[in-house]
């Protein structure tokens, strides 16, 4: 073979780097231009970085982040461990892109129970990594520059930087706190939309309105007449509604939780984004599901498999045999949601008493796994920051962390901008915790009173 005279277009390039003053091994240049897309601008803070770092640094106790720290029910370990270790290899691999076919079969039958229409498995149900990507799904499909979607204050938090992502602009409306009588505690209930209000933020540039039933941070569970009121407003508007149910099960003092897709007219503008993690006692493994008409699912499924494509199957088969044995139960006594309600209500019910016992003013919850309490007597106990402007409650949040050793979220991280101050005297508690946590929870609140009350 002939080889071509002269030196290599390696040796070529190595000798004209040199004689430019480079060495061979100098560093890659840096790049000057701006990389973040516009549409990341102004969402890049996240409270629960923030304060889950602090929790992991400071706690004694979190009380915090809104996960159970019991496992869940013995069923549905069992059954992962089946899909995991047993002989049928393909729960290893890829499944179907939309849905585990087991999964979307149950879960079609269980909800067409429920809304008490036939459902078709293979285009009235999606399966999602969460209700997380649910939500991101729901806002990437239906949302255009120029919409706007309507949000309900307290509200989860991604629901906005979701919106903005989207090129959607975020119109908010609060439910406003209504002082009990005779003195009693305030309950979730006591927070309520003014129907006037809420009616003026439709208009013709409204797309959707996200609903949060039972509602994360504040546990309040709709009441069918609240429902009806924006099932009414949806239908005049010609306006979606994007139903986060993932607490559908967790509602306590015999409270009842109606699905809007129930009410008349909603069916057909209405998907039901629902939660294993919140189902089942199992965050860690992010099942997540959509329930609505093809019309609109269509849309969520092109989302859906140019992104995420395809959720963890072993996962999907054991939330697949945890539905088919509530659905075979559902309704009696043996039932996994018959019995948590139950078992979590207790938890709420010594939360309760704890934190009011040392003079927080609890909100009781109709449902969730989360209480709000006001901390507004605890101001003497928090230095002041002069000429800042970071709400009370996320100051009040970070001391007690760190000097007491007990994690909370300020309810302030749960509103838009313009309204944080306004409710800055409260913070959010996860009672979804093994006794022991909450028993630990409350020495640090009594040892805390008896400080406060030492002269």
């Amino acid at each position: 073979m002939l080889r071509r005279a002269g030196p290599s277009l390696r040796h070529f390039l190595l000798e004209r780097k040199s004689s430019a003053g480079y060495s061979s091994y100098s560093s890659e240049a840096t790049m000057s231009r701006p990389v973040q897309a516009r549409r990341l601008e102004g969402i890049d803070k996240n409270i629960w970085v923030e304060f889950v770092k602090l929790a992991a640094t400071y706690s004694t106790v979190n009380l915090g982040q809104g996960f159970p720290d019991f496992p869940p029910p013995d069923f549905l370990k069992e059954a992962f461990v089946r899909a995991l270790s047993g002989e049928n290899h393909l729960t290893h691999q890829y499944t179907r892109a939309f849905g585990h076919p087991p999964l979307v079969k149950i879960l079609a039958q269980f909800y067409g129970k429920l809304l008490g229409r036939d459902l078709d498995p293979m285009t009235n149900v999606m399966v999602t990594v969460g209700a997380y990507q649910a939500l991101f799904c729901c806002f990437q499909a239906f949302v255009d520059e120029g919409d706007e979607v309507i949000i309900i204050e307290p509200f989860f938090d991604c629901y906005e930087p979701m919106v903005k992502m989207a090129g959607g602009t975020p119109v908010f409306v609060p439910l406003t706190p209504k002082a009990p009588k005779d003195g009693k505690l305030m309950s979730s209930a006591d927070w309520q939309l003014d129907p006037a209000e809420l009616a003026s933020k439709f208009s013709e540039r409204t797309k959707a309105i996200v609903l949060n039933s039972p509602n994360n941070p504040l546990g309040k569970v709709f009441s069918r007449g609240e429902l009806e009121l924006i099932a009414d407003l949806c239908v005049k508007h010609d306006t979606l509604c994007i139903s986060d149910e993932v607490y559908e099960w967790l509602v306590y003092d015999g409270k009842e939780h109606v699905r809007i897709a129930s009410l008349q007219g909603m069916w057909d503008r209405t998907v039901m984004i629902g939660s294993a993690g919140k189902t089942f006692s199992a965050t860690g493994w992010k099942v997540g599901w959509i329930v609505g008409p093809n019309r609109l699912l269509q849309h969520l499924r092109t989302v859906h498999q140019n992104s995420v494509y395809h959720c963890a199957t072993a996962a999907q088969e054991a939330v697949a045999q945890g539905f088919q044995r509530e659905l075979e139960l559902y309704g009696k006594a043996d039932s996994y949601f018959v019995q948590l309600p139950g078992v979590l209500q207790q938890k709420r019910d010594w939360l309760v008493q704890s934190l009011d016992a040392v003079g927080m003013k609890p909100i009781v919850p109709e449902g969730t796994y989360f209480l709000v309490a006001d901390i507004s007597e605890f101001k003497s106990d928090i230095p002041d920051v002069p000429n800042s402007d970071e709400p009370y409650d996320s100051r009040f949040a970070k001391w007690m962390v760190k000097n007491k050793g007990l994690a909370a979220i300020p309810l302030s991280g749960f509103y838009c901008e313009a309204h944080k101050n306004t409710y800055s005297h409260f913070v959010r508690f996860c009672f979804a915790k093994e006794e022991t946590t909450l028993k630990a929870a409350s020495d640090i609140l009594q040892k805390w009173k008896r400080e406060k009350s030492s002269p």
